[in-house]
């Protein structure tokens, strides 16, 4: 039996994961790690509420077998330079750091389409960024799923996604090829995707937004 680590619970995705990772007989434990207080009523979670502040002060406690991130934050949510960066680059790479000392086997990220650590946009470039530490950091195994457009209800109203989202919808049928990732695609098969990757070898580290839906 295997405990799951989870950042980013209160996410599109998160949501749909830990709900998922619930129902898995693989999993007999969930650690989900949050900011702020968080009540889940299931015997097999167990909330941690962490300081990203300071993440030291938690080594100890991310341990375990798959460790799943999904924390993203929006420019809209974080205004300031800094604390954008902190939530798209500095905090993944010191998880990840941490988790890899604690001899955690599998690191399951979610990261962006056209994910690029050479970009001009902070966006597509934190999350390239965050890749290669990943990548480089080595673990048993590591998966990078870079998702399209995310549908689903989400809590707040990102008015740009919402727009992207219907167009690429309607567009849809005229991606082929290359283009076939910027077809948006449900949360809820992306979180089913982020645990096969972790309970199978399948022999691939990124997985763009279609080979995600392949999954």
């Amino acid at each position: 039996m295997k405990t799951a680590i989870v950042f980013g619970y209160t996410g599109l995705i998160g949501g749909h994961l830990v709900n998922q990772l619930i129902q898995d007989n693989y999993y007999n434990k969930i650690k989900i790690f949050v900011r702020s207080q968080t009540s889940i009523n299931n015997e097999k979670a167990e909330v941690i509420n962490i300081d990203f502040n300071n993440l030291g002060d938690h080594k100890t406690e991310i341990t375990g077998d798959d460790c799943f991130f999904c924390i993203g934050t929006t420019k809209q949510n974080s205004p300031d330079k800094n604390d954008y960066q902190k939530v798209e680059l500095d905090i993944p790479k010191e998880i990840a750091q941490i988790a890899k000392a604690n001899s955690v086997k599998s690191f399951i990220f979610i990261s962006s389409i056209y994910a690029n650590p050479n970009s001009s946009g902070n966006y597509v470039k934190f999350k390239g960024l965050v890749e290669e530490e990943l990548k480089r950091l080595n673990f048993s195994k590591l998966g990078i799923l870079r998702p399209s457009f995310l549908k689903g209800k989400r809590k707040e109203n990102r008015v740009g996604e919402k727009i992207g989202i219907f167009a690429f919808s309607a567009l849809s049928p005229l991606l082929f090829g290359p283009f076939k990732k910027m077809r948006p695609i449900s949360s809820e098969i992306v979180a089913k995707a982020m645990i096969k990757i972790a309970k199978e070898n399948l022999q691939k580290i990124t997985f763009e937004s279609d080979e995600i839906l392949n999954l």
